[in-house]
């Protein structure tokens, strides 16, 4: 969903909370598999909690599970945000690593696209996950089956039955098409639709971005899920705003950069209201910084400018 994706060039903490090391090393080949398609996310073990983002657990008697994309950013610091609940070195593990893994990356379940065309036997839905292993009561089902994404806010394929975001579902659940009525078994890993469309989300990044400098407007024309990004050198310091104009949904992002990485210093979101994004942040002279917009919805008007002031 276009509302959950990372601004482009984010660097995602992880932490874990405890698990066996194979296990551990099972989750970190996955993370690796996806920063080896070129993507321009970066992925960075931490040891200390505080510093994580993404903090995963590995209770077995909590099923696998992840929050999506930036939703984690809304979690206590003291809860985790993944969890892996049966052994991940297996090749139905790896498939659940990398598909927790998608999820914090802002992909939804691949059968809940509003595109798909899928008629469920609800009735039997229900009854299927509410049985072993699952044991989900009837709102989970609903959540993470039956429930249909908004049209509006999807990005994507039409249906990928293979992606690593799809579910297996065995005989009798789904009614069309009619091919999946025998059972939907995706081939696991990441399939070819998968890495087409995350390298679309988030392509990778430039060497160099175009300087923003003070009291500037610059117009962007970008697509929803659209990013720019552009460097800052402050002449002076002093207290500086960063923001949007326009009828748009954006998210902005602001980073120093110290010693070859970049920092997170401030973001703001004005998804779903009437004001436009801007974040209020102490500059230094000659330091280096990174700013980055990205478009989750055009609005009426379909433009959108930014400045730094």
């Amino acid at each position: 969903m276009l509302s959950s994706k990372w601004v482009n060039g984010t660097i995602l903490h992880y932490w874990f909370l405890d698990g066996p090391a194979a296990q551990q090393q099972a989750v970190r080949d996955a993370f690796a598999e996806w920063k080896a398609l070129g993507i321009g996310l970066v992925f960075t073990e931490v040891q200390d909690r505080s510093e994580a983002e993404v903090r995963i657990g590995f209770d077995q008697a909590d099923g696998s599970w992840s929050y999506v994309g930036r939703d984690v950013l809304g979690i206590p610091a003291t809860q985790p945000t993944m969890n892996f609940g049966w052994d991940l070195t297996t090749d139905y593990g790896r498939t659940t690593a990398l598909h927790e893994i998608g999820h914090t990356l802002g992909l939804p379940h691949e059968h809940q696209n509003p595109f798909a065309g899928i008629v469920w036997d609800e009735p039997k839905v229900y009854d299927y996950f509410s049985g072993s292993p699952n044991f989900w009561p009837r709102e989970q089902t609903f959540s993470n089956v039956l429930r249909k994404l908004d049209p509006t806010e999807v990005e994507g394929s039409t249906w990928d039955p293979n992606s690593v975001m799809e579910y297996w579902f065995p005989a009798g659940l789904i009614i069309q098409p009619a091919q999946y009525h025998s059972g939907l078994e995706p081939a696991g890993g990441l399939s070819a639709t998968d890495k087409e469309w995350i390298l679309r989300f988030y392509p990778k990044l430039k060497a160099t971005n175009p300087l923003l400098t003070p009291f500037v407007s610059v117009p962007l024309s970008l697509a929803p899920g659209g990013q720019a990004n552009f460097s800052i050198v402050p002449s002076e310091t002093r207290r500086y705003e960063l923001g949007t104009f326009g009828f748009a949904d954006t998210v902005v992002v602001l980073f120093e950069e110290v010693k070859g990485k970049l920092r997170h210093l401030a973001a703001n979101d004005n998804s779903g209201t009437d004001r436009n994004a801007k974040v209020q942040v102490k500059l230094f002279k000659d330091r280096k910084y990174v700013a980055r917009v990205r478009l989750g919805w055009a609005g009426a008007s379909g433009q959108t400018a930014i400045m730094l002031w």
